[in-house]
């Protein structure tokens, strides 16, 4: 949702308006406002690639950036309430869109078991439930979040503002098992890795445009042919994905935490459970032992790593199995950003998946 963006930022006419400073939390997110900027500018990143947004503390840089920001464009604190707060401390008088909240956006129902239940319907753009958001999806979920890993997250990234944490990602957490669970919190009932559809990517372009035209009305038929422009990128690069995935429609796969479900749902995937809540929680040893029977019974294709997090827990569910071992990564660490960094995000993951299911 895009907060009403104050006066004093744009009392300058027209003719003589900037390029407003832009802001964003992560790699997709920023190649989405990069596409519709084009040449005009380049928006920074607060999360660099490599670290995970669900318990990234900010830089003194990219507070810095955050603090001149004249827009932040951002998932939500749905995926990063840290973030969300700095945002509320740090960046002023910013204009702020939180893309989750978007009207356009489409949300799916937060999966809370090892193993998933899959009912997908797709219509024509492959993807089950159409372009509004807040819809009761009937997925049948229980939304009774009552776990162990709710926490408060008002201490996460206050105390680490006068370390300089560049070249460092906070995600990696090697020397201790259990350091996602003293960050993880509860999503909510609805998951927040929204920019995973490619509906809802598409359909941010549009608002993304319409933002930077509010903002530099000079610069407004520019950026809204750059969002047309960039819609049939990512038109192209779901008819591709579609067609590479087409054979793996019938294979399994397990992926490291729950962040696929909107790219399972587009393109009909057969995801078989998550190590990881959506909210990067340490698992369980009874999720981890149930996952690692699930795949036994099954025949699972393929279990899939993340670079943002500790592999061993890949180990714990394998063991025993001959099931392969690949790597797929929702942030597109190893992507180059920029514009035309979504339609590559969606090409990446479509081309890793398949390569291992025809393994």
């Amino acid at each position: 949702m895009l907060k009403p963006l104050l006066p004093a930022l744009f009392l300058a006419s027209p003719l003589c308006a900037e390029v407003p400073k832009v802001v964003t939390d992560i790699a997709p997110v920023q190649g989405l406002v990069a596409s519709v900027m084009g040449d005009l500018g380049t928006p920074e990143l607060l999360v660099p690639q490599g670290a995970s947004p669900h318990d990234h503390a900010l830089s003194p840089s990219e507070a810095r950036n955050l603090q001149d920001a004249d827009l932040v464009v951002w998932i939500g604190a749905e995926l990063s309430p840290g973030i969300g707060r700095k945002i509320d401390a740090i960046a002023g008088s910013a204009a702020e869109l939180a893309l989750f909240d978007a009207e356009v956006t489409a949300h799916l129902a937060t999966r809370d078991g090892a193993l998933f239940e899959h009912d997908h319907d797709h219509g024509d753009d492959g993807h089950a439930h159409g372009e509004h958001a807040h819809e009761d999806h009937d997925h049948d979920h229980d939304h009774d979040h009552d776990h162990d890993h709710d926490h408060d997250h008002d201490h996460d990234d206050d105390d680490h503002d006068d370390h300089d944490h560049e070249g460092h990602s906070d995600a990696h957490h090697d020397d201790d098992d259990h350091a996602a669970d003293a960050h993880g919190h509860d999503h909510g009932p609805e998951d927040p890795h929204v920019w995973l559809s490619p509906a809802n990517a598409r359909a941010w372009l549009g608002v993304i445009a319409d933002a930077l035209a509010e903002a530099d009305r000079e610069n407004a038929g520019a950026y809204r042919a750059n969002a047309e422009a960039a819609q049939a990128e990512i038109d192209a690069a779901v008819t591709t994905a579609r067609a590479q995935l087409d054979a793996a429609r019938d294979s399994r796969f397990v992926v490291f935490h729950d962040a696929y479900q909107y790219f399972e749902d587009t393109f009909g995937l057969n995801v078989l459970g998550a190590i990881q809540l959506s909210d990067a929680t340490a698992p369980s040893p009874a999720r981890l032992s149930e996952l690692r029977d699930a795949i036994a019974e099954t025949g699972a294709t393929c279990v899939f790593a993340e670079p943002q997090f500790d592999s061993r827990l890949i180990d714990a569910v394998t063991e025993g199995t001959e099931v392969k071992v690949a790597e797929l990564d929702p942030l597109g660490m190893a992507l180059e950003p920029g514009a035309g960094f979504y339609p590559a995000l969606i090409g990446d993951l479509a081309t890793r998946i398949s390569d291992c299911a025809a393994d």
